[in-house]
């Protein structure tokens, strides 16, 4: 019986404090033609104060919609909501859009209700890019690959809330005009 109580203590602590390798689960999005949203379509909420990715586009991404303002409409990758209250009204969020031929990277948030977007960098087609936010108390800190902060103010602050997650989805208004695929490596 000492053996066994032994063997159980060991086996709990090797597995407590062994090490594994951080998994990355990569998933890939499709929006459909004629579509907005992506599937997989998935309900989860953000468990840190701090959202990072890594993300891929392909040519799927390039698109001319035939119309400049209609062009410059911001696409969204991978945010969320926050402060325990609809994404309309406060979010942080990536968007992408093609424009003058490049992939344009942006944050994207809704401040108390306001729409806030600044221009954070341009991506190549076929690699992978690390996107972070950070949430602090009074700012979303944005962040591609290893260039600088963009910060954007955040809304009303609340000490609990969700922060649901914000998937894929093609426009504003115009739906996509082609089949799009993004794939999305998670970290953590």
């Amino acid at each position: 019986m000492k053996n066994k109580f032994v063997y159980l203590i060991l086996f709990a602590a090797a597995t407590l404090f062994s090490c594994e390798p951080e998994v990355s689960l990569v998933r890939t999005f499709h929006i459909e033609k004629g579509k907005h949203y992506s599937t997989t379509r998935l309900a989860e909420t953000l468990q840190d104060s701090k959202l990072v990715f890594e993300a891929k586009f392909d040519h799927t991404a390039k698109y001319d919609l035939g119309d400049p303002a209609s062009q410059s409409s911001k696409n969204k990758l991978l945010g969320f909501s926050d402060c325990n209250s609809l994404h309309h009204q406060n979010s942080a969020r990536f968007a992408w859009q093609w424009y003058n031929n490049r992939l344009e990277i942006y944050a994207y948030c809704y401040v108390n209700g306001e729409r806030v977007e600044n221009f954070i960098g341009v991506v190549n087609l076929n690699e992978f890019n690390t996107y972070e936010i950070t949430i602090t108390n009074t700012h979303y800190i944005f962040r591609l690959n290893d260039g600088p902060d963009v910060s954007v103010q955040r809304g009303d602050v609340c000490e609990m809330g969700a922060f649901y997650m914000l998937w894929p989805y093609f426009g504003g208004s115009i739906p996509a005009p082609h089949d799009i695929f993004i794939e999305i490596k998670s970290h953590g």
